[in-house]
């Protein structure tokens, strides 16, 4: 494997969602080059559009110059080939839907298409790491590299090592995510690790207030912001992280754990059947039809305690 993370210079991003495109984003800014991979040219053009919008923003408060944003775009490369994409990269991130079977498939074929001596690390939030290496021939090389929401902004990176993972790559893995600014934690191979292991219980927890009438919406998030230090309300994360997004990570953690305080609240099941996924539909616990802000709670909410 590449030992030497100074050797890494081209990495493969696979999937262009919000996640994708902002470690895609991070990675470039560093000047890596990067390949950045879905199988939709819609996704892939409202990435590249993203990463544009975000680096305008980063320039307009003067904490990046015409310069950085110019190369930044010039280091992205989209693919709508996944083995296209991954020809003669150094290392790859996957960041495809929060899906067993999907990221499985993907292993499988990434490992197939890569160079035996890059390692395979997934952006997965819960699924197991040792489980994502084990579709592959070289599970020492394939480890958890979780980033947080939005990437560019966020400092932490959990680094999850699943059964097999080698010293070598845990390491590497650690000196890249200083590299990109990013502060790595390590962190063993349990569903939801530790972030989303601690955060999920707890926006669980908020719905199922709302869902027995013990606050509103709009209360409940003023209690955790005001009362917590929360910069925001836990009902409003879920809005921002997508409620489909929530819903998975909760199935992994309550398969994987077995015990009911893992459990997706029914309202919450209710609101992803019914579309509603919040910030990326227009509409979950708060309405965002008219604006992005969050500022309107959603009039199926606004109930009397």
């Amino acid at each position: 494997m590449i030992r030497d993370f100074d050797k890494i210079k081209k990495v493969a991003v696979v999937g262009a969602g919000t996640m994708g495109n902002g470690i895609a984003h991070v990675f470039a800014q560093n000047g890596y080059e990067v390949h950045l991979i879905d199988v939709s040219k819609s996704a892939l053009d409202r990435a590249l559009a993203m990463i544009e919008k975000n680096l305008m923003r980063l320039l307009s408060k003067e904490k990046i110059d015409e310069e950085t944003k110019k190369h930044t775009l010039e280091n992205i490369h989209p693919f709508d080939s996944l083995r296209e994409g991954v020809k003669g990269v150094d290392f790859v991130v996957e960041a495809a839907t929060e899906n067993p079977d999907i990221k499985f498939q993907i292993f499988r074929n990434l490992d197939d298409w890569t160079d035996k001596d890059v390692v395979l690390a997934t952006n997965t939030s819960s699924i197991s790491i040792t489980r994502i290496a084990a579709q592959t021939e070289r599970p020492q090389q394939v480890i958890g590299m979780h980033f947080m929401n939005p990437v560019p902004v966020m400092k932490l990176v959990e680094v999850i090592s699943g059964y097999s993972t080698s010293d070598e790559t845990r390491e590497l893995v650690f000196l890249l995510s200083k590299k990109l600014g990013k502060v790595p934690v390590e962190v063993n191979d349990y569903p939801g690790f530790i972030a989303n292991r601690i955060l999920m219980p707890m926006i669980n927890e908020a719905i199922e207030a709302v869902y027995t009438g013990v606050a509103g919406v709009k209360e409940i998030d003023t209690v955790l912001k005001l009362g917590a230090n929360h910069p925001m309300g836990p009902l409003q994360l879920a809005d921002f992280i997508g409620l489909d997004v929530v819903l998975a990570i909760l199935k992994v953690m309550y398969d994987g754990f077995k015990n009911p305080k893992y459990a997706p609240n029914p309202l919450l099941v209710n609101m992803v059947a019914a579309g509603k996924l919040g910030v990326k539909s227009g509409e979950g616990f708060y309405d965002y039809s008219a604006s992005r802000k969050a500022e309107k709670v959603s009039a199926m909410f606004e109930k009397k305690v």
